[in-house]
């Protein structure tokens, strides 16, 4: 893990780790920096896919609860309406679509994001803490497969950073 003192620095290091060929590494900073996510190799996120399956999944599980009652189950005529009088199904399975696009979006963020995780082995690095005051960290980590510890001691140190640390996990 390298320590820089400026947000260009670590910006510029991400960026030539990534031209290096390392692609498992996570950038730490106190602040959001503008395009630092894709440099560190955040390019998608599955979250959108998650909440289209799951909201497919409300919106076809609902009318599904609504239409097979109403249809085959206890078929009862109402008013002189058809049987699969589908305008009145439209509430319900909107709600259940959105219902279950919320719910898949926040358990498909907790779970891409591996959380919770109340340890992470960056925190042995007794520096870190200054990670949320104003120091920028870029971590590679051992299980890239570009990974060997001293080509990439010497790789980041390359780059010119104000500390190499190891962390150990």
């Amino acid at each position: 893990m390298a320590e820089f003192i400026s947000a260009e620095e670590l910006l510029e290091a991400s960026q030539r780790a990534s031209e290096a060929g390392y692609r498992k590494m996570d950038a730490y900073s106190p602040f959001p920096i503008e395009g630092l996510s894709e440099a560190v190799g955040f390019y998608k996120s599955k979250l959108p896919l998650l909440v289209f399956c799951g909201g497919l999944f409300g919106c076809c599980g609902g009318f599904f609860l609504q239409w097979w009652p109403n249809v085959i189950g206890y078929p009862q005529n109402i008013g002189g309406k058809p049987w699969d009088s589908w305008p009145a199904f439209i509430p319900i399975t909107f709600e259940l679509t959105i219902l279950c696009a919320a719910l898949s979006a926040t358990f498909g963020m907790i779970a891409l994001n591996r959380l919770p995780s109340p340890y992470h082995p960056a925190f042995n690095v007794e520096r870190f803490a200054l990670a949320s005051k104003d120091r920028f960290f870029l971590m590679i980590e051992a299980e890239d497969p570009m990974f060997d510890l001293e080509r990439t001691r010497q790789f980041l140190n390359e780059l010119n950073p104000r500390e190499v640390s190891e962390v150990e996990s």
